[in-house]
């Protein structure tokens, strides 16, 4: 039994037992632990709510790691400097499939961004590259051309050319993950992103990890699977692709401006997304190497973490498919510290 239980407890016993005492010093007593008694009911709730969702507990090593990583993220985007976003509207409900949903955006997510700086950082400039070499619906067999080929290459060496992926191989290598060959460990990142397999029964290869979670892909033409990178939801915005319908939060924890995870609502061709999420601001390399270190070091299909990375606690979950990506992404579960003040309460 956690201490908060335990303590809820241990204070309901105390009100009730001034229900037994004298009839007015019962009653004096039970008044004064009543704030103490409805503060703890309060905390037993919270807890009890945390272990009826089965949430897993922070796991501090990966936070150590991915923090280590954040900090050595130089090509991270600042907010209100590089860009700018207005999350506005708290998104209503909508059922997967669904072509119309309620509007609570007027205007785009992203009401700025330096263009510039994103095309003279290598690892950005080369990541957009990619983002037209592939096919929107899955069951549609891709057809990769050398020019595509080279591309996906010097992306490759562009992300291990960075801090961040350096730090994150030198990790998997000391865990016995990842061989210190730079080499292997490229081709291990091309199986784990790039490697094309089946998502559809009964067609050609059709996706990858690096398309299904940066690029994004329809389903039957009813429904939007994967697409969680924000600079693809920033230049499919731009070019009325991609319509943002609002956040998606709980009550106490709204988001804002700064925040460097959102879960979000939105249309692509038509097509709604009932609840997505991605990092913002956040480089490639960063995003790479936070879900590559999640997918090596779990063996189940469906791995799902708890990060505390900046301000922010998230989860983070990774679904494999084989050898390689079949989803990655963030599940924003409080910010600007909130999860810090709370347990420190």
């Amino acid at each position: 039994m956690s201490a908060r239980l335990f303590c809820g407890f241990l204070l309901l016993a105390v009100f009730l037992s001034g229900l037994n005492g004298s009839r007015y010093s019962g009653i004096n007593q039970t008044l004064l632990m009543f704030p103490l008694f409805a503060c703890a009911c309060v905390r037993c709730l919270h807890s009890l709510s945390d272990t009826f969702y089965n949430r897993p507990a922070v796991n501090q090593e990966l936070s150590t790691i991915f923090n280590e990583l954040w900090s050595l993220d130089v090509n991270r985007m600042t907010p209100g400097i590089d860009y700018m976003i207005s999350v506005q509207g708290r998104a209503s409900f909508v059922s997967q499939g669904s072509h119309t949903v309620q509007d609570h955006a007027s205007q785009p997510l992203f009401s700025n961004v330096n263009e510039s700086k994103l095309r003279n950082i290598t690892t950005f400039s080369s990541f957009m590259t990619l983002l037209d070499n592939y096919e929107r619906s899955t069951g549609v067999t891709e057809q990769v051309t050398t020019e595509e080929l080279t591309e996906m290459d010097l992306f490759l060496d562009a992300v291990l050319e960075t801090k961040v992926m350096k730090r994150a191989h030198q990790y998997l290598v000391r865990k016995g993950q990842s061989s210190s060959d730079l080499r292997l460990f490229k081709k291990q990142l091309n199986l784990i992103w790039f490697h094309l397999y089946h998502r559809q029964r009964n067609t050609g290869l059709d996706s990858s990890g690096f398309e299904h979670v940066f690029v994004g892909e329809t389903k039957s033409g009813t429904e939007i699977i994967g697409f969680h990178n924000w600079v693809q939801f920033y230049l499919q915005e731009k070019n009325q692709h991609l319509d943002y319908k609002g956040y998606k939060a709980r009550e106490h924890d709204l988001p804002d401006q700064d925040d460097h995870v959102l879960n979000l609502q939105f249309s692509w061709h038509g097509v709604v997304k009932p609840v997505g999420s991605a990092f913002i601001g956040t480089s490639p390399e960063f995003e790479m190497a936070v879900f590559t270190i999640v997918f090596l070091m779990n063996t189940e299909r469906s791995t799902t973490v708890v990060v505390n990375i900046d301000q922010c606690q998230m989860e983070l979950v990774v679904i494999r498919h084989g050898r390689s990506l079949g989803t990655a992404y963030p599940k924003l579960l409080s910010s600007n510290g909130r999860h810090v003040r709370q347990h420190a309460h």
